[in-house]
């Protein structure tokens, strides 16, 4: 009985590891840059700002955007690099606390005349899909996973807020082609360019060419990390250029 158990402990790490190599396979390949050293915030500032606030705390490898920090009147606090990228694979584990609602631009454009990344950016939505009113609003195209308002994940693999997840987000221009891994299985591809990422964009609440005129227009830009308001940590955050 005793060997009988120990096999199956045996395979369940050995499974459970397999699927961590998935995630992370990125770990035995070259040309990774990491976004976050896990002990400052070197590399990141607040969107048309200099520095960060402490509402972002960095704790054992951990980087977390804490609400309760926020200043009364203290309204900026998106994240977004240093650097600009355009052809990208972008991996990052981010944790979601319970109704919960944040995510992950890329593309980001700073500009004294706007106000948040999303005018400018597209993001990969990350949600409470369970508890938040905005996961049941438009659903799919508003779940975790979904490139926000445009494109919709074809398969439900997200865990459960309180747990971690994992993105790969590859954008390719050279190919015309952008997509999401969630936790190791595609969700969705998309053009990033083109007839049919207008077509995407005029379905959406982007179509606003008043508001959101400035909206996906360059094929550059910085990767940003949400303030929504609500408690949301990341870590490993990597990035290598295509």
């Amino acid at each position: 009985m005793k060997n009988i158990v120990a096999f199956l402990l045996i395979m369940f790490l050995f499974l459970s590891n397999e699927n961590n190599n998935e995630y992370f396979i990125h770990e035995n390949t070259n040309n990774w840059e990491s976004l976050f050293d896990g002990k400052t915030l070197k590399g990141w500032h607040r969107y048309n700002r200099k520095g960060v606030k402490p509402v972002w705390t960095v704790k054992k490898g951990v980087l977390t955007f804490d609400p309760n920090l926020v200043p009364e009147g203290d309204y900026v606090h998106a994240l977004v690099t240093d650097k600009i990228f355009k052809s990208f694979q972008l991996s990052i584990e981010w944790n979601i606390s319970e109704g919960g609602n944040s995510g992950i631009f890329w593309g980001v454009q700073e500009d004294e005349n706007l106000s948040k990344p999303y005018l400018t950016a597209p993001e990969i939505q990350i949600i409470d899909n369970e508890r938040h009113p905005d996961a049941k609003d438009k659903p799919k195209f508003h779940q975790a996973g979904a490139v926000y308002d445009l494109v919709e994940p074809n398969i439900e693999v997200c865990k459960p807020a309180g747990q971690w997840n994992h993105f790969l987000l590859t954008i390719d221009h050279g190919i015309n082609k952008g997509s999401v891994k969630l936790n190791g299985t595609q969700i969705l591809e998309f053009p990033l360019s083109g007839d049919k990422w207008e077509s995407i964009i005029a379905n959406s609440k982007f179509r606003d060419e008043c508001e959101y005129k400035k909206f996906a227009k360059l094929k550059s830009g910085k990767i940003g990390l949400q303030d929504h308001g609500n408690k949301v940590s990341f870590r490993n955050i990597r990035i290598r250029r295509l």
